[in-house]
């Protein structure tokens, strides 16, 4: 029997760093599926996503301590993921419910190989749906008084889960510096704009003042900076002159769901390595 892991690396670039972690995993008898790789310039770093089978008596341990001299000796920073582990989100959401049901639509088709372990929401409109899904639902209010109490509880239930991965499915509160950098790279957002350019209150409504042509979405890690985490996915739809708020509003929360899903699915299959204030993502 084997067991299917995936290998992700990045590190400055030089010569003999794919060499020597293909021959390790070749000498181990791997079975490599899929490989990625990319050297940005600009910055001279080196990225490599592997996804490798490997036999029956090679686990975690064995893998790690081959690699270990080729990570020590290139000064690389490294993942090794099970795939026989089925990773868990902390989905958080308000009002709106589109890019949450999406989610569980694509867990219960199998497309998003994951499991919801708790909602959590600032509003009680979620919790049938909760019920219904047979989640766990936190209802958790939070005012300027008690964010950081609030957000304490998150970090809490993150732990006691064992959650991967938190999800902001049009979750609308502000997260603070904090809790941003505590979970960086582990946070999703989905905005609600192609590029941040409609931001506050009504951002379809302004959209429609301007008589914008193109909407769309971007799904992003969550950094002290709103809005301005490092991206994910994107996506657009066109709109015309014809259309009302609500016909935008309703392009919107389609493209929302779809590019939010599709991030989760790449960070899921560790497809996104963070490169500075952008990323690599291995489609």
């Amino acid at each position: 029997m084997t067991s299917n892991f995936v290998f992700t690396l990045s590190c400055t670039d030089r010569p003999g760093i794919v060499a020597a972690v293909t021959t390790e995993l070749a000498a181990l008898g791997a079975n490599i599926a899929e490989s990625n790789q990319f050297w940005d310039r600009e910055t001279g770093m080196f990225f490599m996503r592997i996804a490798f089978t490997a036999p029956d008596g090679v686990g975690r341990d064995r893998l790690e301590r081959a690699l270990r001299p080729a990570i020590e000796r290139f000064g690389m920073r490294t993942q090794l993921t099970d795939r026989a582990r089925r990773k868990k989100l902390l989905v958080m959401v308000s009002k709106f419910d589109h890019a949450l049901l999406h989610l569980l639509y694509q867990i219960r088709v199998g497309w998003l190989d994951c499991e919801v372990a708790a909602i959590v929401s600032n509003h009680d409109a979620s919790r049938a749906t909760a019920e219904y899904e047979r989640i766990p639902f936190h209802l958790l209010p939070v005012s300027r008084q008690d964010k950081a109490e609030q957000e304490e509880q998150v970090l809490t239930l993150f732990q006691e889960t064992g959650a991967d991965l938190v999800v902001l499915a049009r979750y609308m509160q502000i997260l603070s510096d904090r809790f941003a950098t505590r979970l960086y790279g582990q946070i999703i957002n989905i905005h609600h704009s192609f590029l941040p350019s409609f931001k506050g209150a009504k951002p379809y409504h302004q959209a429609h003042e301007r008589g914008v042509k193109i909407i769309g979405a971007t799904a992003h890690y969550v950094t002290p900076e709103l809005d301005e985490g490092p991206i994910i996915e994107q996506d657009v739809g066109r709109v015309n002159h014809a259309m009302t708020p609500d016909d935008l509003i309703a392009v919107g929360r389609d493209i929302e769901s779809r590019v939010l899903a599709r991030a989760v699915k790449l960070h899921l299959e560790n497809r996104v390595m963070l490169n500075g204030r952008k990323t690599v993502v291995f489609g």
